[in-house]
């Protein structure tokens, strides 16, 4: 019989890609996952496990280069947030239709935060886009969301990994992916050649970006992106401080923790990559595991 897992899965940008590799090899070794909670990119890799479009949604991901990440970006000059994020959400509509959560084949969370009332909002029934939506909205990044009473932002403001929200069953096992950890990078080796190659075409996409993005008389995207990464690194922090105590006070039976080095919270480019590491560190800490298991 399979082993079953429940899921939590946090928030942290671009580095959220991971998760897909993770729930691949998880998978790959015999676990059953039987519920998902994820905050931010956590919310929208278990979302699409959860609809059975995770393959879809890799699949995009790795199509986007540097240049397709920025045509995504519908900038705002709103006060609230920097990015509208409705251009990314018509893309992915094509291939991840809207459901509610309750008649997904798995019990599904999604957290965010209202601002205005001071309080997390779990989202387990309705509009799983809504919750994606709600989930993701980096704070001065992604525009928040307007609801009658308040204010909806990133669920990480308040808890980055929602191991309260996630359905337990019977002889499961509570599995946490923090791709947040403070943890030295772990990455599958790869050979000189494929390194150097791996470079020039990063180089290249980037030069490109660069050049195709330059408007007159506008500060550079480049700084643009430095104070974004910036600002994230100021909330990520914050974000894994309560995080950690929220593990200290549910802990849970496994933690694949993946270093928050691995890249930039908007490096959405380097998919492939990421779920590479994701699916690496995945076998790495379930070898681990299993030798902690017949001790």
């Amino acid at each position: 019989m399979k082993q079953k897992a429940a899921l939590v899965l946090s928030g942290g940008g671009a580095r959220g890609i991971a998760h897909i590799g993770v729930i691949e090899e998880l998978e790959k070794q015999g676990f059953e996952i039987t519920s998902i909670a994820g905050t931010s990119m956590g919310a929208l890799v278990g979302a699409a496990f959860a609809l059975g479009k995770m393959e879809e949604l890799k699949k995009w991901l790795c199509s986007l280069d540097r240049l397709k990440v920025f045509n995504l970006v519908d900038f705002t000059l709103s006060g609230q947030g920097f990015i509208k994020g409705d251009k990314v959400f018509k893309k992915m509509k094509e291939f991840i239709t809207d459901k509610n959560i309750e008649d997904l084949d798995i019990p599904y969370a999604a957290v965010a935060v209202d601002i205005i009332n001071k309080k997390e909002v779990v989202f387990n029934t309705g509009s799983i886009y809504k919750a994606i939506r709600a989930s993701v909205s980096i704070p001065t990044v992604l525009t928040p969301i307007k609801t009658e009473e308040g204010l909806l932002v990133d669920g990480g403001v308040m808890n980055n990994i929602p191991i309260n929200h996630v359905k337990r069953t019977q002889d499961d096992l509570l599995i946490v992916v923090d791709v947040n950890a403070e943890v030295p990078v772990l990455k599958p080796p790869k050979s000189e050649e494929e390194n150097e190659t791996m470079l020039q075409i990063y180089q290249k996409k980037i030069l490109a970006f660069y050049n195709q993005f330059q408007p007159e008389n506008q500060q550079p995207v480049e700084e643009k992106l430095g104070y974004f990464d910036l600002l994230n690194h100021t909330i990520g922090f914050m974000t894994h401080q309560i995080a950690m105590h929220k593990l200290e006070k549910h802990p849970p039976d496994l933690v694949i923790n993946i270093s928050h080095h691995i890249c930039n919270a908007f490096d959405f480019y380097k998919a492939e990559e990421l779920i590479e590491i994701g699916r690496y560190v995945t076998q790495k800490r379930m070898e681990e595991y299993g030798k902690d298991d017949h001790h």
